[in-house]
């Protein structure tokens, strides 16, 4: 885990560069252009990139070197805003809408082929500790990242906010450039020397029939989980949203006081549930499963719904709190069961939950913008977060209908070992 433990410190820098460019980049494009309008399609290009990034990179990372594709998307990002800062004035607009395709694809499939790429730096069995420490460094790099973007802009100018983040970028890529880390499962599944090789191609037909009955019963599921996140995306979008407005009807003469305390709980909430998670899993070997990322959404989308229900300040901090380690230990039992996947289907796998995610987030942003000109802060995010909670009731039947079936199975003669037969993920499968 030493490795991983610097390449967590690398991405947790490059993503305090992103979330500092998040805040510079927005009001730079207002600031150069006076338009709303061209902010707003500003951040659709990004979204819309992403969107269509994750069907792409998902087949590039299941093709090509994941630690190559995931530095070259750093150099680029560097390079991009290294144009940025070096283009004359004139320039720079139309070169903003290229950072904005560059940025939104290149991220994508940095997280794309990190995500798969876990479970070969680390082992299968450590894969939830390090996602766990995914999250918590994202977290940091979130809070600082938001918490100095004002500061650097006001007292450094956009300049330097778009010099620092390149600088954050080549920091990542070089980190990851000198480890010494396998990012992809060995091909080394060849048979030995000497080995006949109708053999070895009876033993790859018999891993093909296996993962064929495998992906037979767990695709539903997973794209259940998958569609869970994707709904998801839209409360995410909602509460972003509203976030602003709820603020500035609480204290209009201080409007981002109520964002920075939100923000800043939900991000400990974050870094406690990694930290849980990590212990309670190191204790008892196993991984939380699908009922565990039901549970842990419904208990989310609670909280957040709670943020924005009018309470007083300590119960609603108490609720940020909640709902910022609920969408931590969801995330880490999400990414780490895609990763049980095996190495071949993983990028796939996570590419297609990009392009859910980001596609969710995107029309969220839309639907709830539109929406809270007619209603409540507190009405849209309970619709949006509503409906996260009423798919996760969903997939929390459909998990309970397979738990009787499978205990009624086991009670019939030989239902256990035809269970067995048919388990092809063996420890991984269970953990799941």
């Amino acid at each position: 885990m030493g490795h991983f433990r610097l390449l967590v410190v690398g991405n947790g820098i490059s993503a305090y560069g992103s979330y500092l460019n998040m805040v510079a980049l927005n009001v730079f494009i207002y600031h150069v252009t006076g338009s709303a309008l061209t902010a707003g399609l500003f951040m659709a290009v990004r979204l819309v990139t992403s969107v269509l990034a994750g069907f792409v990179a998902g087949r590039l990372v299941s093709t090509r070197d994941r630690k190559g594709l995931m530095v070259g998307a750093d150099v680029t990002q560097a390079l991009a805003l290294l144009a940025l800062l070096l283009a004359p004035d004139g320039a720079r607009v139309g070169l903003l809408f290229a950072l904005a395709v560059i940025t939104g694809s290149c991220a994508t499939l940095s997280q794309v082929a990190l995500r798969s790429s876990v479970p070969e730096i680390v082992g299968a069995e450590h894969r939830a500790r390090a996602n766990g420490l995914l999250v918590t460094g994202r977290s940091l790099a979130m809070i600082a990242g938001f918490a100095s973007s004002g500061l650097v802009v006001a007292q450094l100018g956009y300049s330097t906010a778009f010099a620092l983040d390149a600088v954050t970028f080549v920091i990542s890529a070089g980190v990851l450039f000198l480890l010494p880390v396998r990012t992809r499962a060995a091909a080394e599944d060849a048979p030995e020397a000497g080995a006949g090789a109708a053999g070895a191609e009876g033993e790859k037909a018999g891993a093909a029939r296996g993962f064929a009955r495998m992906l037979l019963r767990t695709a539903p599921l997973l794209a259940v989980m998958i569609a869970v996140r994707a709904v998801d995306g839209l409360g995410s979008s909602s509460h972003n949203v509203a976030l602003p407005i709820y603020s500035d009807g609480l204290d209009p003469a201080h409007p981002a006081t109520f964002i920075s305390q939100f923000w800043a709980t939900w991000a400990i909430g974050n870094i406690v549930a990694q930290q849980l998670f990590g212990r309670v899993t190191k204790r008892t070997g196993r991984t939380p499963g699908e009922r565990a990322f039901a549970l842990g959404a419904c208990l989310m989308s609670a909280a957040f719904i709670v943020v924005f229900a009018g309470l007083p300040t300590v119960p609603t901090i108490i609720a940020a709190l909640v709902a910022g380690m609920a969408d931590g230990f969801t995330e880490i039992v999400y990414v780490s069961r895609l990763q049980a996947a095996p190495d071949a289907e993983r990028g796939r796998l996570f590419g297609l939950s990009a392009s859910a995610e980001n596609t969710g987030f995107g029309l969220g942003m839309i639907v709830s913008a539109a929406l809270l000109e007619s209603f409540s802060p507190l009405q849209v995010v309970a619709a949006f977060h509503g409906l996260a909670i009423a798919l996760c009731a969903v997939l929390l039947a459909v998990l309970l209908g397979r738990g009787r079936t499978s205990a009624r199975s086991q009670d019939r003669p030989g239902g256990r070992d035809d269970r067995a037969a048919r388990d092809v993920s063996t420890a991984e499968g269970r953990n799941s």
